[in-house]
């Protein structure tokens, strides 16, 4: 296949066999974000775990000390005193039964969602829709709680949720390429931090195996595993 000029200028000065310290990963990836737009900057951690068993499943939820740059819609299924609490804490979308309505007909205003535990029940419903999204609420990440506000203002503030894929592998967004060098590589170690306390009972030999950034139009950059902690 061909590749562009683009693409083999921004490859330019990247040994792919190499695995370089994070600080130099990520103003490598950084200086070759050139698109017209803020572009994401990515992490991947490829474990040794097979999430296909439940004892090496890898999953939770990390505030980023810099946020992430992009705007969270929240969603909160809540009802009464609780549903005034989420819009005061900046919710979007709010509701109970007519959020449940809205949702089962496609629309769905919002990136994350949030419930008070008594609306898992009307919830539950919805998990064909919101399952294969990765958007079900799950007490485990805190996104059903009773604490409505304090989970809209993380959801808002940077909080990442990550989920290991069945390749073994956790990929995340951690910030835009017009973030300062050294809030992405804190915003990295706080993701890789938590995927090292999330770390399963079953996971044997090497946990975090390789570690890899990038941007959302550019080349990934190989990451020395030890380097992120």
């Amino acid at each position: 296949m061909a590749i562009g000029k683009r693409t083999k200028k921004i490859r330019e000065g990247i040994d792919r066999t190499k695995l370089y310290p994070l600080e130099e990963a990520v103003k490598m990836v950084k200086e070759r974000a050139t698109s017209k737009f803020d572009e994401t900057i990515e992490v991947a951690l490829n474990l040794g775990v097979d999430p296909r068993h439940a004892d090496q499943m890898v999953r939770g939820v990390v505030m980023l000390p810099n946020g992430t740059g992009r705007t969270v819609r929240v969603g909160v299924f809540a009802r009464g005193a609780k549903a005034d609490e989420a819009k005061a804490a900046g919710a979007d979308v709010v509701g109970a039964e007519d959020l449940v309505e809205q949702v089962q007909a496609g629309n769905i205003n919002f990136d994350r969602c949030i419930a008070t535990p008594d609306m898992m029940p009307l919830v539950g419903r919805l998990g064909k829709v919101l399952g294969p999204r990765g958007m079900m609420p799950n007490p485990k990440i805190g996104t059903v709680t009773m604490d409505v506000a304090g989970a809209v203002k993380g959801a808002k503030g940077g909080s990442v949720e990550f989920r290991v894929e069945k390749a073994g592998i956790i990929q995340a967004g951690v910030g835009k390429a017009s973030f300062e060098a050294d809030k992405l590589v804190e915003n990295i170690k706080a993701l890789a931090d938590a995927v090292n306390k999330a770390k399963p009972s079953g996971a044997k030999g090497t946990y975090v195996q390789r570690v890899a950034v990038s941007s959302t139009m550019g080349p990934g950059v190989k990451v020395e595993p030890g380097s992120v902690h």
